[in-house]
């Protein structure tokens, strides 16, 4: 089949011998035996398109996985000579996992959200308010007079405390 000829992937016997277990392990995840399948293809020499049409992935999926494991082989070189199966095992598993996905950090910490999960359980009237029982606004006013935080919404105490079933 025409196509651009693959990045060639050098795969020893441990390590080929490693990504075929983590293929038939029952606790592997569908995305790590694509994966693994990937590289093995890969290493059989046949290009990115006969590879995507035999796994059934885009090709550009077969490229980037070719890519990311070549960019480990050091890695993975140390990880066979440590003569540890589950060190080899572990590090293949990184290599094919996710990289971190970007994004914004939380604004809120779990301590944060601990702290307003307890004060919602605290009687509003032992804190001088004049109601019987806290409603979001008023625990978000109570969570901004403590100064636990700058700014809180009503709906963000609302959303934490239904998340913890109050």
């Amino acid at each position: 089949m025409p196509g651009p000829k693959s990045k060639e992937i050098e795969l020893t016997t441990r390590q080929r011998e490693t990504l075929n277990h983590l293929i038939r392990r029952q606790n592997s995840s569908q995305q790590l035996v694509r994966r693994a399948k990937i590289i093995l293809a890969a290493a059989d020499r046949r290009n990115n398109q006969q590879n995507a049409d035999v796994l059934g992935v885009m090709p550009a999926t077969v490229r980037i996985w070719i890519e990311r494991w070549n960019l480990a082989a050091n890695i993975l070189a140390k990880a066979e000579v440590d003569d540890n199966e589950k060190s080899l095992s572990a590090t293949i598993c990184k290599v094919l996992s996710d990289d971190p996905r970007p994004g914004r950090p939380a604004d809120f910490s779990p301590e944060l959200i601990c702290q307003i999960i307890a004060l919602a359980c605290e009687k509003p009237e032992d804190l001088g308010r004049p109601i019987s029982h806290w409603s979001q606004r008023e625990l978000a006013d109570e969570v901004l007079k403590r100064s636990l935080v700058e700014k809180i919404s009503p709906r963000s105490v609302g959303r934490f405390l239904k998340r913890s079933g109050r």
